[in-house]
């Protein structure tokens, strides 16, 4: 598949890569975990929005941080041993480098908030205010995969198999 100036880019997945994706039981954890954690994300960024807005629903709120903060570090995890499995090391595979670095990004916003929370750091204005440049981080790094799951479907070898006669 050529690039902008027709250079050829390497495809995301090799055929070894592509199989091994396929057979790794983390392929559905990661499949599982995605949108569940952008609806928590979704809800969390409502609250937040509302807390910073009215100065109501702090505790709500922060609950949703922890919950989407918890869901971070699950899919970070599994993630991990999902790219070790298909690329053979846990960070970093140079088909998903950056997307690796904008998460180290999101995991560091995200625990900020913990410590700040456990701490009493920051005041509730402030919690949300870094809440929300870790949700920015998160939608960053969130639209990275979408454009990777994209590409990696346009890149897929084609299923569908046509008879000589050209059958459905």
């Amino acid at each position: 598949m050529p690039a902008r100036g027709g250079q050829p880019t390497r495809p995301l997945y090799s055929p070894a890569e592509r199989a091994r994706r396929d057979a790794s039981r983390w392929t559905l954890v990661q499949g599982i975990l995605a949108p569940l954690q952008f609806l928590v994300f979704l809800i969390s960024l409502g609250l937040v929005l509302r807390t910073l807005a009215t100065g109501e629903g702090a505790q709500m709120a922060n609950v949703s941080i922890v919950a989407k903060t918890l869901l971070l570090y699950a899919i970070m995890v599994t993630g991990s041993i999902w790219e070790k499995d298909v690329f053979g090391r846990y960070l970093f595979a140079p088909a998903f480098y950056w997307e690796d670095m904008v998460s180290m990004l999101v995991l560091a916003l995200h625990s900020a908030y913990l410590v700040a929370l456990v701490t009493g750091a920051l005041t509730t204005a402030e919690l949300m205010l870094l809440a929300l440049a870790a949700y920015a981080s998160y939608a960053v790094n969130a639209a990275q995969f979408l454009l990777k799951l994209r590409a990696a479907r346009l890149q897929a070898p084609s299923r569908l198999v046509l008879s000589p006669e050209g059958a459905r």
